[in-house]
Order: structure tokens, then sequence, then C-alpha cells
């Protein structure tokens, strides 16, 4: 027989590669696993899966561009509580709306300059203003993220039902579908799904462009589209103050959330990174800043009223009383709710590449930081997958109870974003520093300024959600650190350091239940390990330990059997008495469990085999200086020659030699 190599690879078909391929055989729920999100992608092929500029506007930006499906929305809603006349203030706040896109698309420009490997507010708050703020922000925008994919998968089911009432009863299943369906998109891969989204994104912008383009040449002509609201307007309820305009600017700054997205993700550029991002964050701002200045505009003029019923949205009544039920009205709602959807994907794009630099900081989980088999980060992909549905699932999918929670927390990175880039320029200096730092200046004031007003008007409404949650991650995200922290000082090893005895063999004790093969296979084990085994049998009556022991001399078992009478039918209490007692009468060497198991044909025997096992394995891996040894016995398979050996099943590949 050929030795094997002593160096392998993990090959893309699921072979294991030294000078020949050993086939590993895949279950039903592995290849269901392929066919879902494909063929695994190896390291080297990562630059391959960058973004040009037309993919990344769409991946990247989508959650920002699509914000002009509900954002002038958001404005109105507030307004119309002052009247219908007060909805002719629209167009005003969203000027000032994007008189603060400006600010920040400059703002982050800056950014992209001084952080060309990706500058997030985490890295950004961090490196300036201390962990604490760097935490704060990656708190902030979690939340964000979380609260994105929520909205805009519940708008852009929203627009759907807009068009086809019939479906509104159905909306929170599509909802969980629609989120289902973008996690299985994104772990497929970043390049497949930016191909993916390329064209909602276009089309969504193509309509939403005709809109205003037709609307604005109707408005200029001295022609008004026909309107009839799909409700009565509603009687003011409150007066037109300070606050209620305040109030109205807080809830349309959900439009902004989205826009350091590609700030953050300058690595998944092609070169040169940081260049292209620049003009790919120009180019979104000029567009969402046309948006929605378009819409608020056009929606004031024609007099559209929102629906509180949330069964029609503004964006849907300026486009019918434009276009009537033709197909350019269907095709921009299709559109609004494939781009609606699908730009929930900048948070799957940016919430896993967050969760990862925080695990690789000790903040989070370290299984956050492994890349799955597409070059992604698929536990962050499905764990915002999951805390998107449970919110959906929470709110019944209304956006006017998910909105209040949205901006809060983008908009506090924000401004620890922008006072860091200040910290930033004033340590590093440079060419044209001041200018710079004023930038990042006025960027940081506004934003706070925002911040302000979000809590001072929507604490009420859901944000105080928000500020409860921040500082408890904040608290988690520390406690993790802390624990990783004195982890590795408990575990850190000096060269030569021996834990356990070099010379004393181990005390093993072997559990049995019954006398089969797997236990005569634990048995055989356990004597190629140590001299000193002793078997151990929990019977619940005398009439069972006699009855075992008698079987146990039928077998001839030279192995000493000690039988644990348990009259209250107790099977791991005893057996861990037991246990602590041959401790303590030697505390020089550990003591060794081998538990028999045996491995069934079908996963699902596994519910009716091995329990006992796992509860015994629970409670002893919790015992200090004990170790567990499982011996698997594969059912139909066996061992090959000694018990303990290795199970008699390999294949080769294809075209093996003898």
């Amino acid at each position: 027989m050929r030795p094997l190599a002593r160096r392998f690879r993990w090959g893309r078909s699921g072979y294991l590669v030294a000078g020949e391929e050993l086939l590993v055989p895949h279950g039903p729920v592995a290849r269901l696993w392929r066919l879902l999100i494909g063929r695994p992608l190896a390291t080297t092929h990562e630059v391959h899966e960058r973004l040009s500029k037309t993919q990344a506007l769409a991946i990247l930006s989508a959650d920002a561009l699509s914000s002009v499906a509900y954002g002038p929305e958001e404005i109105m809603k507030v307004l119309i509580l002052a009247g219908p006349e007060a909805l002719s203030l629209t167009w005003l706040i969203a000027a000032a709306i994007t008189l603060l896109l400006a600010v920040l698309v400059l703002s982050y420009q800056q950014t992209i300059q001084a952080y060309p490997a990706g500058g997030g507010s985490y890295t950004v708050a961090s490196d300036n203003l201390g962990t604490l703020a760097g935490l704060v922000a990656a708190a902030a925008l979690l939340i964000d993220y979380t609260l994105t994919v929520a909205v805009s998968v519940a708008a852009g089911i929203a627009g759907l039902t807009s068009a086809f009432p019939a479906a509104y009863s159905q909306r929170l299943p599509l909802m969980v579908l629609a989120v289902l369906l973008l996690m299985l998109a994104n772990l497929r891969g970043v390049r497949q799904s930016g191909m993916l989204f390329t064209a909602p994104t276009y089309a969504f912008l193509a309509g939403v462009l005709a809109v205003i383009g037709l609307g604005g040449i109707q408005l200029a002509t001295g022609g008004r589209p026909a309107y009839v609201p799909p409700v009565p307007p509603p009687v003011p309820t409150h007066p037109l103050t300070l606050f209620l305009l305040l109030s109205a600017f807080a809830q349309g700054c959900s439009a902004l959330t989205g826009v350091e997205a590609i700030s953050n993700g300058v690595p998944v550029f092609r070169p040169p990174e940081a260049q292209n991002a620049r003009r790919t964050l120009v180019a979104m701002g000029v567009l969402l800043g046309t948006m929605v200045l378009g819409i608020s505009y056009l929606g004031s003029t024609i007099g559209v009223v929102p629906d509180p019923t949330e069964r029609e949205t503004v964006l849907s009544q300026i486009a019918r009383a434009l276009f009537g039920p033709t197909w350019v009205y269907y095709g921009l709602q299709v559109a609004t709710l494939l781009i609606l959807v699908l730009a929930a994907n900048t948070s799957f794009a940016d919430f896993p590449r967050l969760a990862s630099v925080l695990a690789r900081d000790g903040f989070a989980p370290r299984y956050f930081q492994r890349r799955g088999d597409r070059l992604v980060f698929s536990t962050g992909i499905v764990v915002l997958a999951s805390l998107a549905s449970g919110l959906l699932v929470l709110f019944q999918g209304s956006i006017d109870r998910l909105i209040p929670l949205y901006a809060l927390g983008v908009f506090t990175a924000f401004t620890l974003s922008q006072a860091g880039m200040v910290q930033h320029w004033r340590k590093h200096r440079g060419r044209g520093w001041p200018l710079r730092a004023a930038i990042n200046g006025l960027g940081a004031a506004t934003t706070g300024v925002v911040v302000g007003v979000i809590a001072s008007t929507k604490l009420a409404h859901g944000a105080w959600l928000v500020v409860v949650l921040v500082p408890a991650l904040v608290l988690g995200m520390l406690g993790i650190r802390r624990h990783y922290t004195a982890l590795a000082r408990e575990l850190a090893a000096a060269p030569g350091e021996q834990l356990l005895p070099a010379r004393l063999p181990p005390v093993v004790v072997v559990p049995v239940g019954r006398l089969d093969r797997p236990t005569l296979a634990a048995l055989s084990f356990a004597r190629s390990i140590s001299p000193e085994v002793t078997a151990v049998h929990v019977a619940d009556s005398r009439e069972e330990a006699a009855a075992f022991r008698a079987q146990w001399d039928a077998f001839g078992l030279d192995t000493p059997l000690v039988i644990i009478e348990s009259p209250y039918r107790r099977l791991v209490e005893p057996l861990l008495a037991y246990i602590d007692a041959v401790d303590r009468q030697d505390r020089r060497r550990p003591i060794t469990v081998v538990l028999p198991e045996f491995v069934p044909r079908h996963w699902w025997e596994y519910l009716l085999h091995n329990l006992t096992a796992w509860r015994l394995k629970l409670r002893l891996f919790a015992r200090p200086d004990t170790i567990v040894v499982d011996v698997p016995y594969h059912v139909g398979v066996g061992f090959e020659g000694a018990a303990g050996g290795r199970p008699a099943r390999s294949r080769r590949a294809a075209g093996e030699t003898r």
C-alpha cells in the first residue's frame, strides 16, 4: 500500500488531494446546499469577486437609492397631521434633507481618501476616538443594518400590494420569504449577488426618473394629472409647529440610511478601489438627491395624500395619476418591489463584514470571522436574516412601526465617524488638512443635530428601543472581549510545559449499558490506552444487577466490572458520583471516560439513540481533569481488524490504483 503524503489540500469538489484523490461522500443535505449556493471557491479566486462601478452602484447603493420609495412618504405622514395644506411643505423639508445628503457625500469622500482599505464608522471611531466610541458606532450600525433589511423588505412588499391589493393579506409570509431568498443569494457570493441586483436597480432608477420627467413636463405646461386619493383627507389633529416640522424632517432622514455603505465597502471595488468608490459615491448622491426632491415636489404639487392603512404608497399614487393602470405603472411597481427587497443587500454586504471585524478584534464570537465556501461571511449573513425576519414578525411588517427605530442608529454612527475623521486630520495633518477637518466637522455637526432631533421627536414612538439596545450591545461586546482575554491568559502555554504526567497512565472508566459490539469495541480501545480499566453499569434493581453480572461472566471478560444500584432510576448522577470517588483515590492521574456510541445509517435515527451518552458528555465536559473519548461504531460496517481500528469504509476516486 502506497503511503499517503504528509500534506493535504481540500479540493473544490470535496476531495482530499494528496497525489491521489480520496472520495469524501456527500449526503443529501450537502448536495442540496451545493445546489443552492454553488460550488466552493478557492481563496485565490477572491480577486475575481470584485465589483465594477456599475455593479457597486447597484449592490452598495440600493439601500440609499430605494429609500425614495418611502422617504418622502414618511415626511408627508407627519405633515398630514396638520391638515392637507401642510403637505405643500414636503419639498422644502426634502430640500433640507438633500443639503444634508450633500454634506454627507462630501464628508465620506474624505473618509474614503483617508481609509482606502475601507473606513467604516467602527474603524474610524475606534482609531481616533477610542474603543468605547467605536463600539457605540458598531452597535448602532448593527441595529441599523438589521432594520434596513426589515424596512426595505416591508416597503417592497407594500409596493407589490399597492398594485395587487389581493396579496395584502399574505404580506407577512411574502416578507419572510423575500428575506430567505436574499440570504441564499448572498450566500452564493458577492459577484453573483451584484449581477442579480444590477437590472432591478437600474430599472427602478429609469422608472422614477421617468415619473419625475413626465410629471415635471405636465406641471410646466400647465397641466395637472387627475388624482383621486385612496382615502378622504384626514381632519387636522395637530397645529403646524416647529416640533412637527422637526419630526417630519427626522422621519424623512430615513432616506439617507445606506449612504455610508460605499465608504464601508471600498475593498470590494475593482482596482483602483478608492478612486472607483469615490466616483460611485458621487453618482449615488446625485441620483438620490434628484429623486427625493423630484418625488417630494410632485407629491406636494399634485396633492397626494398618504394612505394611513398602508395599502397604497405615495409613489404608487403619483405613478397611477401620471400613467394610469398601464404597463408602465405596473412595471414601476414591480421594479420598486425588486429594488426595495434587494436594497436589503446593502446590509447583507456590510453586517457580516462589520461582524467579522468585531470578531477579529475580540468583540464578537470568533465564528463570525470565518468565510464560507463562496468567500462570504456566511454566519453573519444567516444571523442577519434571522434577526430581520424576527423583526418583521414582531412588528407585523408595519413600516410605520419600524421607521421610528430606523434612522437614530445610523445617524449616531454618522456623527461618530465624522468626529473621528476630524481627529484623524488633526493627528496626521498633511496637505490641506484644515479644510478637510472643516468638511468632516461640518458633517459631524449636522448629523449630531439630526441625532438630537430624532431622539427628541421619536423617542416615544419606538426610538427608545434603540437607546436601550445600543448600550446593551456595547456591554455585551465588552464582556466578550473580557472573556476572550481571560481565556487566552488561562490557556497560554510555555515551551516545555506539561499539563499531564508523562509516565502515569490514565484511570479509565467505561460506562456500559448493555453487552454488544459497540461496548466491546470501547472496552478494547480502553485497554489499549491503559492497564487500569473499569467497566461501570448502573442497574435499577438487584435483579437487573444480578442478570447483568451473569451475562458479563458468560462473556468471559477480564475487565473489572462495578455495578451501581440506583433504586430511584437515576443514571448520570450515580456515574458522576463513582467517577468522583475514583478521582479522590488518586488525584495525580486524570480520569478518562470512554463512551461507546454507534453511528446509525440514517440521520433521523439519531433522534432514537445515543441520548444518554450525549447527556453524560454534557455533564463530563464541565468536570475538571476529565478526558472524554468517543468510540464510534458504524452500523453495518463495524471495525476492521482489532477493535479500536478505523472503520472499514474507504473508497478511492475513479481511476484508483492498487
